[in-house]
């Protein structure tokens, strides 16, 4: 029976996946570089906090482009790199 409970791990994946007009919720932001911290917390003071709503409104040139994303009540453009940062989980 503990095969119908799914991890939350399970189900996240980035920002930069997830399907235009999904509403997902942040999970966490990861930093893989030396600079990454400096970067996680300029993202974390734009809205992209965990457990804030986020929604990707348009991808530009079929997926390999900048994304518009929602973050609360704020759109933004973001580059793949950043978005690709982002651990979401689909609401």
């Amino acid at each position: 029976m503990n095969a119908a409970h799914a991890t939350p791990a399970s189900s996240s994946l980035t920002l930069d996946t997830l399907p235009v007009r999904a509403v997902a919720i942040i999970r966490d932001i990861r930093t893989a570089t030396k600079d990454g911290a400096a970067l996680k917390r300029r993202l974390m003071e734009l809205g992209f906090v965990p457990g804030e709503r986020v929604e990707v409104l348009r991808r530009v040139f079929a997926g390999s482009g900048p994304l518009a994303v929602r973050v609360g009540t704020s759109t933004f453009a973001m580059r793949t790199l950043e978005s690709s940062l982002i651990e979401v989980v689909q609401a």
